[in-house]
């Protein structure tokens, strides 16, 4: 084999060699396994192609085994997919061509060589092949010298670059994916292709380009695929919310930071930290709406008042275009955007409890999250101003644990339910019951009572009576 391969993947491959031959069909293992094998990558998906039927090559793959595979056929696009029990994903199809019409998101596919099929990929790095024949088995085949592209770290499209991202318009996003994730650069015919071709993604399905910019949040710096998407023009297409950070502006010898090019540090920042795909979003819309909220002040300079809110209410609309998920991941996202600046004001001396208490309540189960993105927020160059933000931070933790061991306000809920009050005063579900659980909330909150049910009930007696409530079981 001219890749190294684990005993249990050459093993699976000879299986799906055998199984071409009793066919009497070619096939070949191509694609990101061979290209990750050459880069000393971990991968758990093979894909193989054959010159004729790739749904039957699966089925007579799946007799071999035993225990027989479940295999999941898509006929619309002739292709089988196998899951084995080690975790392999492997997926089988004929060798083919394909093309996209001008307006069109989907691809006309008709049946091809190898050459044409290895023609129709992306980039030079995934154009290869392992042949699964006896004569050269295991031999690479490397028409477009994809080889010597991951040797100089460069991404590259086989055949001219116009042709290649019109054929599909997402290829665009993948190079700068690729180039994010392997920290390669693209090579220039390639990049001027992404500039030309730029308008062609408009007719990509959203949830494909959302994938993609996914993986560029989760990659160790994903500054780096914010960047080309912004200076290629894709960004601008696909994120305008996000480019309108761009530039900084001065008047009267006052300027602002450039908030895109802070937004892609703070992000680079918390993925340091964390691997959370939500808590890397957050990062990445923290600031959205400094835009909107963008006012200058004489004798003061810019101002960005009320940016968490507005930025917070923006959310929901760029998970909703974005097709992201709309339930709790868009709900932790929304609250880390509203309450990112809340623990800087926590950091001026005389603080009280209650500024404390409200904070923990608010940011419940979240608050580590918050930490992690206020500390990712910190992009001074002055190592001495990061230090005492950092030390600052630290502080606000350490009074936040005092507090949370002693009242328990992460996870509080009321030591006396709505249930409790109706049935004390005799009311059904009213204005007075929400009424009597929000002073109780607040009471405890800024520290008149305790976190305990005898207090609770105590203020809530006491709250009732204000109302001209008449307690009927004490």
């Amino acid at each position: 084999m001219d890749i190294q391969c684990t005993k249990e993947e050459l093993a699976l491959i000879k299986e799906v060699a055998a199984a071409a031959k009793s066919l009497a069909v070619d096939a070949y293992l191509i694609g990101g396994f061979v290209r990750d094998k050459i880069l000393g990558r971990n991968t758990k998906d093979m894909d193989f192609v054959c010159i004729g039927d790739g749904v039957l090559l699966a089925e007579k793959l799946a007799e071999r085994m035993h225990p027989r595979p479940t295999i999941d056929i898509f006929k619309n696009f002739g292709t089988a997919h196998i899951r084995l029990q080690n975790g392999m994903d492997i997926e089988f199809v004929g060798a083919r061509k394909e093309s996209y019409n001008p307006d069109s998101r989907k691809p006309a596919v008709v049946s091809g060589t190898l050459e044409e099929d290895l023609q129709r990929r992306d980039f030079t790095i995934n154009a290869f092949a392992i042949s699964l024949q006896d004569e050269n088995f295991g031999q690479l085949i490397d028409p477009f010298n994809g080889k010597d592209d991951i040797a100089n770290k460069l991404i590259r499209t086989p055949l001219d670059p116009a042709q290649t991202f019109s054929d599909d318009p997402l290829r665009m996003m993948r190079a700068i994916r690729f180039a994010t994730q392997l920290g390669f650069s693209i090579e220039a015919a390639t990049w001027q292709g992404i500039i030309d071709t730029k308008d062609r993604i408009k007719i990509i399905s959203q949830e494909r380009i959302t994938d993609e910019l996914n993986k560029i949040i989760l990659a160790e710096k994903p500054s780096i695929g914010f960047d080309l998407l912004f200076t290629s023009g894709l960004l601008q297409i696909i994120f305008p919310d996000m480019t309108a950070l761009a530039g900084a502006e001065y008047k009267d010898g006052k300027g602002h930071k450039d908030n895109f090019y802070h937004t892609l540090q703070v992000v680079d920042n918390i993925s340091g930290k964390t691997n959370d795909l939500w808590l890397r979003w957050a990062a990445v819309l923290h600031d959205i709406a400094k835009p909107k909220t963008k006012k200058f002040e004489e004798g003061h300079g810019w101002t960005f008042h009320g940016h968490e809110v507005v930025g917070g209410k923006m959310v929901p609309r760029i998970f909703a275009k974005m097709k992201l998920p709309q339930h709790e991941n868009m709900r932790f996202v929304k609250k880390m955007v509203e309450l990112h600046l809340r623990p800087i004001s926590l950091t001026k001396e005389n603080i009280t409890d209650a500024a404390i208490r409200r904070l923990l309540f608010d940011a419940g189960d979240d608050f580590d999250s918050l930490m992690l993105l206020c500390e990712a927020d910190i992009t001074s160059k002055n190592k001495q101003k990061v230090k005492r933000f950092l030390e600052n931070f630290q502080m606000v933790r350490e009074r936040c644990k005092e507090i949370e061991a002693k009242d328990h306000i992460r996870n509080w809920q009321p030591p006396i339910s709505g249930e409790i009050i109706m049935q004390t005063f005799g009311l059904s579900p009213s204005r007075e019951v929400g009424l009597i659980k929000d002073a109780l909330k607040e009471a405890m909150l800024d520290g008149q009572i305790e976190n305990t049910y005898a207090a609770a009930y105590d203020f809530m007696l006491k709250k009732g009576k204000e109302l001209g409530l008449k307690a009927i079981k004490i």
